[in-house]
């Protein structure tokens, strides 16, 4: 629906072209159930002169005898179910323009059974209205939603706290629920964030400023749909095209249609076909209404290129500075939809932008607890659930990670069966989760090695200590640390440069990002032995301390460090021993089927073939374990 203006009687071309030119705003109004979602809508056409004269006929007809007191929640509502029981289900959309903008509404559903309904009303949003209840304050499904448009990307939120009037439109309520949902957001990505005490049944800051609350002194609502400015939210910088159709009307014409989804190109650009990496330059850009001189997102044209190139349905032309990752494993977070829980290991269709393919979620990282953001492990996941998950598909795709460019870094799953589709996904943007085998890869750029002025002779000389790396490793309560910390102590009462790097203490810093699937533990050794090598490089005595469940891993940061500074000392003792010094429960967890990859329980744990040293610790305690170590360093000359 159209606003009013004068144009329309006069010059109805002229009015057609002003409304054409505007800028559309996509916006959805969530939170709890019963917060006045769709009052709040039904608020802002009622109060901008937006209702069509017989729908408040309708709403006038069963008004009560209060004046004016006609739910405006029924202009949104309009299935029966939902009116029946006063609440939103599915996502109802609504288009509505004033004399700054186009407006396109989805009012979400509040109950946590409708997530996924809230989900998908959110994912092409540029703003999300959150209301809260005054007299509630905030909830669970208050964060819930709130974390999921976090985690898709939406930078603007507006939390329009309502029903103001309901409590006496009391200043210390809205203040108290701004500073807890503050305190909420502090860990989330929120880059844009206003608060407005409102009254959706009264109208009170919704298009007109408040009388009652005269201590309130910034915009309302409208005002800030009309001028929160998005346009700059796009992605202007990565050109990026998928391919939806190749136009062949006869034999003189070959063009590629598509929406140009980042970005911009121009006639003479060069570009790249993915994945197949062929090149060409764009001739034209073909529309109905003639060529273009430049193409920008989202318009839908149809590419002409200099040169007869390959390029199918599901391919992406782009820039040669600004290409995407070409991968067929990467991390993401998977908002599950279906009834049925993930089902890790199971092919499902995988789409991204025009192209479809065959995938698995190959691991679940973590799943999130979206009223507390804490992390936990998982087997699977079950509606409206979100985790981070490892996906592993039948061929590379190009894409960029979801926050730099929500439109190639978005996909869905769908059942191979039923072509449900079971959840939505966001790639995640961390370098060294993407699954890859970061131990063969090659360094990015043109990087050359730098050495040091100071000799790793003149450093031993002066230190009196050969530079090693010593990986104590075994199964978990082993004695892998208390051990470390007590070689260390010892070494720095003799006068030696000791540094101790526990696997703990690695995780919670430098692979805070990695779970513990045999993909992120090879990578978390991969970093640590760079790590170690650094210190030796500077003449330290490197302590490791890290579980290593695999033979051929550990062979790795062998050949990183070097042979010469690698020393081996496995960690023995009985499982049963080790469950008893289990004093957090890990082992019982892994057991119980909570831990999907623990090493000796659910996952295995190689015993390395030819270690420098072994040691029982159930047999031998710390102190003795100590001297052993520091007895092998004398004997290997490490120090004198």
């Amino acid at each position: 629906m159209s606003h009013q203006s004068d144009l329309i009687a006069t010059d109805i071309e002229a009015y057609l072209e002003q409304h054409e030119r505007k800028e559309i705003l996509r916006f959805l109004t969530c939170g709890s159930v019963d917060d006045g979602k769709s009052t709040l809508i039904g608020r802002l056409l009622h109060d901008s002169k937006m209702i069509y004269e017989d729908q408040l006929a309708a709403l006038k007809s069963g008004a009560s005898a209060e004046a004016g007191e006609y739910d405006l929640a029924l202009l949104v509502d309009g299935l029966q179910a939902e009116r029946e029981q006063g609440i939103t289900i599915d996502v109802a959309y609504r288009y509505f323009s004033t004399t700054k903008r186009k407006f396109i509404i989805a009012d979400t559903p509040g109950h946590e059974q409708y997530t996924r309904n809230m989900a998908t009303g959110a994912s092409c949003c540029d703003v999300a209205v959150i209301l809260i209840d005054a007299q509630q304050g905030v909830l669970a499904q208050t964060r819930r939603h709130t974390f999921i448009v976090s985690l898709l990307g939406i930078r603007h939120i507006v939390v329009a706290v309502n029903k103001m009037d309901l409590v006496g439109f009391d200043e210390g309520v809205f203040e108290k629920i701004r500073d807890e949902y503050h305190a909420f957001t502090t860990n989330l990505s929120i880059e844009d964030l206003h608060f407005i005490p409102i009254s959706a049944l009264k109208g009170d800051n919704v298009v007109e400023k408040s009388q009652s609350m005269p201590w309130y002194q910034g915009a309302t609502l409208m005002y800030l749909l009309e001028n929160i400015h998005v346009a700059s939210d796009r992605n202007f910088s990565c050109f990026r095209f998928p391919v939806q159709r190749v136009s062949r009307p006869d034999s003189t014409f070959r063009g590629y249609a598509g929406t140009v989804r980042s970005g911009t190109v121009k006639p003479g650009d060069p570009i790249i076909v993915l994945p197949s990496g062929k090149r060409s330059t764009v001739d034209r850009i073909v529309t109905m209404d003639g060529d273009l001189d430049e193409a920008f997102p989202p318009l839908a044209v149809t590419l002409t290129l200099k040169d007869e190139v390959d390029i199918s349905r599901g391919d992406m032309l782009v820039k040669s500075d600004s290409i995407p990752a070409i991968e067929d494993r990467f991390d993401a977070q998977l908002v599950w939809l279906d009834e049925e829980p993930l089902v890790p290991g199971k092919q499902y269709v995988i789409k991204h932008g025009t192209r479809r393919l065959f995938g698995r979620v190959s691991g679940i990282r973590f799943k999130t607890d979206v009223n507390t953001l804490e992390r936990s492990t998982t087997p699977t996941l079950a509606l409206n659930e979100i985790g981070r998950c490892e996906l592993t598909l039948s061929e590379p795709i190009p894409f960029d990670p979801y926050p730099e460019n929500r439109e190639t870094g978005a996909f869905i799953l769908i059942d191979r069966l039923t072509h449900a589709t079971v959840a939505a996904g966001m790639i995640c943007p961390v370098a060294g989760t993407t699954g890859r085998d970061h131990w063969d890869e090659i360094p990015h750029g043109q990087l050359k090695v730098t050495t040091s002025p100071v000799t790793a002779r003149e450093r031993e000389e002066r230190l009196g200590q050969r530079p090693v790396t010593v990986l104590l490793t075994g199964l978990s309560k082993s004695g892998k640390t208390v051990i470390a910390n007590a070689v260390e102590r010892q070494l720095f009462d003799a006068g030696r440069l000791a540094t101790v790097l526990d696997g703990q203490n690695f995780r919670l810093g430098m692979s805070r990002d990695l779970g513990f699937s045999a993909t992120d533990r090879s990578e978390n050794v991969r970093r640590a032995a760079e790590t170690a090598r650094i210190m030796n490089d500077a003449g330290l005595l490197c302590l490791t301390a890290f579980i290593v469940p695999l033979e051929s891993i550990r062979a790795r940061a062998r050949e990183v460090i070097g042979a010469d500074r690698f020393i081996e000392v496995f960690l023995d003792a009985p499982i049963a021993v080790l469950k008893s010094r289990d004093t957090e429960g890990l082992y019982a967890a892994a057991e119980r089927g909570e831990l999907p990859s623990f090493p000796g329980v659910t996952t295995e744990f190689e015993r390395p073939s030819s270690p420098d040293l072994v040691l029982d610790t159930s047999k031998l305690d710390i102190d003795t374990c100590a001297k052993r170590i520091i007895e092998l360093l004398k004997r290997k000359q490490v120090i004198r």
